[in-house]
């Protein structure tokens, strides 16, 4: 079994020793650098574990056979753009199970005509986590809002639709929304 371990951890910016840190208890970058590397054996507890400190599922840490990835042509720095200088590639996400989409019709705040939001489905417990982010609300009747989370208390979500002179929403707490975690946007 292969593992994402090392791409997903440099997608989110982190170092060795950040996860490592971030792991519950926590471990040492040598130790996360061989399970990476494969030099120590992968456990379920250690892709568990790791991927808690990633804030990704577990699926994610894991290459499938068929798994694709982009090979890195190049790497955009504040002083230019510059071949990588070793081999590097970017892992095409793995669409989860909580994963819903939504189609931009018209542009709307920032977002343009044609763009495409991936969406991951929250439960009422985890309504927390997608504070000062946009989300989907459904609401009765086959309707949504689609807004940036302002707040929640008192079991109702405060939301700020993105329409230029829109007027916060207050809605009873809903059983899911759905935090916008990947923007796919065609040139």
């Amino acid at each position: 079994m292969q593992s994402r371990i090392r791409d997903v951890r440099r997608a989110k910016g982190l170092t060795l020793a950040d996860v490592a840190m971030r792991c519950n208890p926590p471990t040492t970058a040598q130790t996360i650098g061989r399970l990476e590397t494969g030099m120590r054996v992968l456990s379920l507890i250690w892709i568990n574990r790791i991927a808690d400190a990633l804030g990704v599922e577990s699926s994610d840490l894991v290459a499938l056979p068929d798994q694709q990835y982009l090979p890195v042509a190049a790497i955009l720095h504040d002083d230019g753009t510059h071949a990588p200088s070793k081999e590097e590639r970017i892992m095409v996400p793995n669409v989860g199970a909580t994963m819903v989409g939504l189609r931009i019709a018209a542009a709307l705040g920032e977002y343009r005509r044609g763009d495409e939001l991936w969406l991951e489905q929250l439960q009422p417990d985890d309504f927390a986590s997608a504070l000062n982010l946009d989300v989907l609300v459904p609401r009765p009747g086959g309707r949504f809002i689609f807004g940036r989370l302002l707040g929640r208390d008192a079991g109702k979500l405060h939301l700020l639709p993105l329409e230029a002179g829109a007027r916060q929403q207050v809605v009873a707490d809903p059983a899911w929304i759905a935090k916008a975690v990947r923007l796919v946007r065609t040139l």
